[in-house]
């Protein structure tokens, strides 16, 4: 349920702002990138989990994981989840630290493989 409300918000947000939108920012929107919850989905990974043992989602990886604290955002509660993605996705300062992360996490992918 959770994946699919990220999913329609992607489509929505994609609709709109698409063509401000960088490599990193697609991929942490879109959730297809170096998410192991992503890779389990597609049958490319065995775990979906990160490798600090938590779900390896985009919301996981911005909010919660250990290896990301550089980048860490506030974590919205589970009913304002999309409008927590729609106010990242407008905010500068907010998809600045998307896109730091999403860097980090392609330099060092061997850190980020579920265990």
């Amino acid at each position: 349920m959770k994946e699919t409300l990220l999913r329609q918000l992607a489509k929505s947000l994609f609709a709109y702002i698409v063509f401000n939108w960088i490599r990193e920012d697609v991929i942490f929107f879109s959730q297809h990138g170096p998410f192991p919850a992503y890779l389990k989905r597609f049958h490319l990974s065995d775990s979906d989990f990160c490798s600090c043992g938590g779900i390896g989602t985009a919301l996981h990886y911005a909010t919660e994981c250990i290896y990301m604290v550089s980048w860490h955002m506030r974590k919205p509660a589970p009913n304002f989840e999309q409008e927590w993605l729609k106010s990242v996705a407008n905010n500068l300062v907010s998809r600045h630290k998307i896109r730091g992360m999403i860097k980090s996490m392609s330099e060092n992918r061997d850190l980020f493989r579920p265990p």
